[in-house]
């Protein structure tokens, strides 16, 4: 499989695959010779892909129970590496065969586990391995970062996040302003979309920072909004927030091994990510962390555990905490090996897939799926019924998902490809997304969710008329 970016689009490229295969560009014959030509194909047995005879909310009238379902939902949750199993089994066997013997004892030694796994947290973000970390989830190590980079002063006291970002980063920002004694809505920024637009202009972040610099103490958006699927441009916008004094910060929930990440060479200060949904380390796993190497000597307090301490005096029980340089002082507590040897596990596949390889088949993939819904159901050609996708077009503004809104009910479309196999997410108000992960998803896929589509939104016709 090749593709060139150089002036061209995913469309142009896979047309023209097509052309040379003799085949249509929109027939189950091309996305078929597509995945033999695919060099990442073997490493879909790598996980466990749900049949559709398990899943919830399948008509069995409709499905062979036998085949694997159209699972497009890695953005929410990835799938298991079928190792895990193993790794899981192995920490509990450790833990039977040797008790308490394991904090220091066996290949992933309970007290040492978070040290494991950084060269590939590192290659996946961009940044030194001893820069970031696993431990605890993404909402605390965001609260942890914050409380240390959030340093309110009379004139510089706002914080910066996207209109619309997840809940989660919303409420903790409010409640990081709230316990400085502001009121949010005096505080936190977001930054909205233009009238009649669904995505952020990199222009205008860019004004809202140079306008507001002066009074913003930090600025932390998502590497990818969960919404919207839009990649914002990390490095432009670091650059130009630092430039105005600002502390810059990113949730890469849905940019860790969806996007290429740079964090070092970008000088981003601190970063948090989630591991189970593009990382596929399961639910509730062992999030990360990043802090730039240059702020190892800063000293900005910040809550502090036994975990702080240097690993070479820990055990010390000192008195006083004996903080670890840069991102290990964030640390609060004896991370759980069970939960990092996922991780591992996942990381494993990724070194073996390559970032490179991954994005080339990323930018097909998802390129052909949006080939197929504007050629099956754009709203610009006066379809009905249709689905309007509000992902950027730009290949470099996105990763793997695409947002679709739909002009059917969205719960209707929803419960419709369900009863059908077909795996995907919603998101109040109005946006269904699908995300074809190229670690594990198939052209194939993506042909049969549009096909499947397509018989849903003939369903939606007959119940609506």
């Amino acid at each position: 499989m090749t593709s060139t970016k150089e002036s061209t689009s995913p469309a142009d490229v896979l047309r023209q695959l097509a052309s040379k295969h003799g085949s249509d560009v929109f027939s189950e014959e091309f996305a078929l010779w597509m995945d033999s030509q695919d060099p990442l194909r073997p490493l879909r047995e790598r996980f466990a892909y749900p049949k559709k005879g398990t899943l919830s909310g399948v008509d069995p009238t409709l499905i062979d129970p036998t085949e694997d379902c159209v699972y497009l939902c890695g953005n929410s949750l990835g799938l298991k590496p079928r190792s895990a199993d193993k790794s899981v089994m192995e920490q509990l066997n450790v833990w039977g065969d040797i008790a308490v013997e394991m904090h220091f004892e066996g290949q992933l030694p309970a007290a040492l586990c978070d040290r494991y796994g950084r060269e590939g947290l590192g290659r996946l973000v961009g940044a030194d391995p001893e820069c970031v970390v696993l431990m605890n989830g993404l909402t605390v190590n965001l609260h942890l970062l914050l409380v240390s980079f959030y340093k309110p002063t009379n004139t510089r006291y706002k914080i910066l996040i996207e209109g619309h970002a997840f809940p989660s980063d919303r409420y903790a920002m409010a409640s990081q302003a709230e316990l400085r004694g502001y009121n949010p809505k005096d505080v936190v920024v977001e930054l909205i979309p233009r009238s009649g637009e669904q995505t952020l202009r990199t222009e205008d972040i860019l004004k809202v920072i140079k306008e507001q610099g002066p009074s913003i103490a930090v600025v932390c958006l998502s590497g990818v909004q969960y919404y919207t699927g839009q990649k914002f441009d990390m490095g432009r916008i670091t650059k130009a927030a630092q430039e105005q004094g600002c502390l810059v910060g990113w949730d890469l929930a849905h940019a860790v091994g969806n996007v290429r990440l740079q964090l070092d060479d970008w000088g981003v200060d601190f970063a948090c990510w989630c591991s189970y949904k593009y990382m596929n380390a399961g639910p509730g796993a062992i999030a990360g962390a990043y802090v730039n190497k240059r702020h190892n000597g800063r000293l900005a307090p910040h809550l502090e555990g036994w975990w702080s301490n240097k690993d070479t005096t820990r055990f010390e029980m000192r008195e006083k905490c004996d903080p670890a340089p840069g991102v290990d002082s964030f640390r609060l507590c004896n991370p759980p090996p069970i939960l990092v040897s996922i991780v591992l596990a996942s990381l494993e596949i990724f070194d073996e897939a390559g970032m490179d390889r991954l994005l080339e088949k990323q930018y097909l993939l998802t390129g052909y799926l949006e080939l197929l819904i504007k050629s099956h159901f754009s709203s610009c050609q006066m379809r009905m019924p249709s689905a309007t996708i509000i992902t950027p077009e730009d290949t470099d503004a996105r990763g793997c998902q695409l947002s679709l809104i739909f002009s059917f009910p969205l719960e209707q479309v929803h419960r419709e490809l369900k009863k059908r196999g077909v795996l995907n997410d919603i998101r109040r108000p109005n946006v269904m997304r699908v995300a074809p992960a190229p670690l594990y998803n198939s052209f194939h896929d993506v042909y049969l969710f549009i096909h499947t589509l397509s018989e849903v939104f003939e369903i939606c016709k007959t119940v609506g008329a």
